[in-house]
C-alpha cells in the first residue's frame, strides 16, 4: 500500500481542488490520501464526493500551533490531527478562531505592502482566497504581480519570519491542540518538526511531554527532513512508542514536491486509524455502489 498522510488543496493554500487532490493522488498510484487543509475541514465534503474506486481518504488537517523552542522561547508549530469529530464543540471553535486570526494577519500585511506602493490589492486578495488564507496566497499574487519570480523568493524575502510586512498570528498552545484533538475523538501527529529551513526549531524535550496530551506520532519522512533529522526522530519516536508517518507536503504547483514522495507504512497506518473514533476512514467505490 503507498500511503500519503498530508496534502493540501484550495481549501487552504493548495492550488488543486480537493476533487483534484484526489484524482491526482489516484493518478499518482496512492491507495491511501490524507486531505490536512489549515485550520480548515472546508474541503472534506468535495473530497468525498470525489473519491475515486481504489482510494481511501483521511479526513484531516494541520493546525497552527505555538510550541517551545530549543532556546525556550515560542516557536511556530504544526500539528496534523487525523479523523476528528468536526462538530466536537470545543475544537470547531478553536478552529473558526484560527482561520479568524489567519483573514486579519494576511489583510494586514497586504495592507502595509499597498501603503508601500506594491501592486496588491488586499480586497481582491481576500476575495479570491479560500477559506483559511495564509501567506502562500499573498505570496502568490506577488509572483503575478511580477514583484518576485516565485513563492520561495517572497518568502525568503517580504513575507519572511520577522520581516518588514511579517504580522504574528496567536497560534493554539501544542498541548492544548494535542488534547482538543485527542478529546475529539482523532489522532495527533507532529508535522515536520525538524523543518530548519522554516526557522527555528521546537524543543525536542516537549514531544516527549505531549505524549501525556495524548500525541499519536511524528512525521518523520519528509522533504525538508535530512537523514540526520530522520534518524533523530526515529530513534525518540521509538523510545516514546509513537507512530512513525511519512508524508509528501503536497501543495500543487505551489511547491516541488510530488505526490507519495514520502509515504506511510501500512502498520503505523493502522495505528492511526484504530486509535480514532471521531469519523471513520471513507473508502472510494465503483460507480455502481454509489
Amino acid at each position: 500500500m503507498r500511503i500519503d498522510l498530508h496534502t493540501h488543496s484550495t481549501a487552504s493554500d493548495g492550488t488543486e481542488s480537493p476533487a483534484q487532490v484526489m484524482r491526482s493522488a489516484a493518478a499518482a498510484g496512492l491507495d491511501v490520501v490524507a486531505l490536512t487543509d489549515h485550520d480548515t475541514t472546508a474541503g472534506w465534503s468535495e473530497a468525498v464526493e470525489a473519491l475515486p474506486p481504489g482510494l481511501s481518504l483521511v479526513r484531516g488537517m494541520e493546525m497552527s500551533c505555538e510550541g517551545r523552542g530549543e532556546d525556550g522561547r515560542p516557536v511556530a508549530v504544526h500539528l496534523l490531527a487525523y479523523l476528528f469529530d468536526p462538530q466536537n464543540a470545543v475544537f470547531a471553535r478553536e478552529r473558526e478562531r484560527l482561520r479568524a486570526e489567519r483573514t486579519s494577519r494576511l489583510r494586514v500585511m497586504a495592507e502595509r505592502m499597498a501603503a508601500d506602493g506594491l501592486p496588491i490589492d488586499a480586497d481582491a486578495l481576500m476575495a479570491a482566497a479560500g477559506p483559511a488564507v495564509g501567506r502562500p496566497h499573498l505570496a502568490r499574487a506577488l509572483v503575478e504581480a511580477g514583484v518576485v519570480g516565485s513563492v520561495n523568493e517572497a518568502f525568503a524575502d517580504l513575507l519572511r519570519t520577522g520581516g518588514r510586512y511579517y504580522v504574528h498570528k496567536q497560534d493554539t498552545p501544542l498541548p492544548e491542540a494535542v488534547r482538543m484533538v485527542t478529546q475529539a475523538g482523532g489522532a495527533s501527529v507532529l508535522a515536520h518538526p525538524r523543518a530548519a529551513s522554516r526557522g527555528r526549531l521546537m524543543s525536542m524535550d516537549q514531544i516527549g511531554e505531549l505524549v501525556a496530551d495524548g500525541l499519536s506520532g511524528v512525521e518523520i519522512e519528509h522533504h525538508d527532513h535530512s537523514a540526520e533529522d530522520a534518524r533523530l526522530l526515529t530513534g525518540l519516536a521509538r523510545d516514546l512508542d509513537l507512530v512513525v508517518t511519512g508524508s509528501s507536503d503536497y501543495h500543487g504547483i505551489n511547491k516541488s514536491v510530488v505526490l507519495g514522495e514520502f509515504v506511510t507504512a501500512p502498520d503505523q497506518f493502522e495505528r492511526i486509524v484504530d486509535s480514532a473514533t471521531g469519523v471513520p476512514l471513507v473508502r472510494g467505490m465503483s460507480e455502481q455502489r454509489r
